[in-house]
């Protein structure tokens, strides 16, 4: 691609969007040209100005809250991934002006947690909280690491449930009420529940975690979150947020859109050097 490409963000909220900064850094970083911004976006108006972006020439879209579902309706073909996600984070312009849609959010957990913390996924016991979209768009990717068993638990069982139906070809999993990790343990704990955005801390036996056990939250903010502070407190072997997530989905959109991937370590540390002195 060449000239100015322009990309956008949609969402509602979007003032404190991390995305722009993050592409910013990756085209500086790939000497690429492009433009990106974030776009609110009213709840009743996604496809509408999805339809405009394009048709006016942009490039590509990323998606965050509410809009994912919607995204997905809106795109014209699906990869695998997000086909299986029901939920798509990533639109791109194809050469004859269709619309594809791709969920990035499962990669970019899992290669923060195995390439930028040296987490292993294989052969290990995983508890992941949530069945909402989020717990969705990673569940493939997290299977195909080939966990030991994946636990998916929620406050409304028979969204788990669900999940664990239909991604059970692809390995492992089980899902249901809280109450069945009862007397277990986990190697891995991935919380993919959006309570503590609000300081909600999670209702869980300390019990769950071994001496090696690492826990992951997949939101972030400048002070560690209910769930890392739950995890440190009883003594989790490591704790992460997450930010490298966020940086690895965009990662894989920009590579999607430019075919070209950027290192993402020196834009995360750039990101949370900014996050402590804000």
């Amino acid at each position: 691609m060449s000239g100015e490409d322009r990309y956008a963000v949609f969402g509602n909220p979007i003032k404190h969007s991390k995305s722009p900064a993050i592409h910013t850094l990756f085209a500086q970083q790939c000497s690429q040209h492009i433009q990106y911004r974030a776009v609110r976006v009213e709840p009743d108006g996604f496809a509408q100005a999805a339809a405009g972006f394009f048709e006016g020439g942009g490039a590509g879209l990323n998606i965050t809250v509410p809009f994912k579902r919607e995204a997905f309706e809106f795109a014209d073909s699906l990869s695998e991934r997000a086909a299986r996600a029901g939920a798509v984070n990533t639109l791109s312009r194809l050469p004859d002006g269709t619309i594809e849609g791709e969920n990035t959010d499962g990669i970019g957990l899992v290669r923060d947690m195995v390439a930028n913390l040296d987490w292993a996924v294989r052969d290990l016991r995983v508890l992941l909280l949530g069945a909402g979209g989020a717990a969705r768009g990673v569940l493939e990717p997290v299977l195909r690491e080939g966990p030991k068993q994946l636990l998916v638990v929620n406050r409304t069982a028979e969204r788990a449930s669900q999940l664990a139906l239909e991604f059970a070809e692809l390995g492992p999993i089980e899902g249901g009420a809280i109450d069945l990790v009862g007397g277990r343990q986990f190697d891995l704990i991935i919380n993919a529940t959006s309570a503590g955005l609000s300081g909600e801390a999670p209702q869980l036996p300390g019990s769950l975690l071994t001496e090696r056990s690492c826990c992951y939250d997949m939101v972030y903010g400048p002070e560690p979150t209910p769930f890392m502070r739950w995890s440190a407190h009883h003594a989790a072997w490591a704790v992460a947020d997450g930010l490298g997530m966020l940086v690895e989905q965009a990662s894989e959109s920009f590579y999607i859109w430019r075919n070209e991937r950027p290192q993402t370590l020196p834009v995360i540390n750039q990101l949370r050097e900014a996050m402590a002195v804000a």
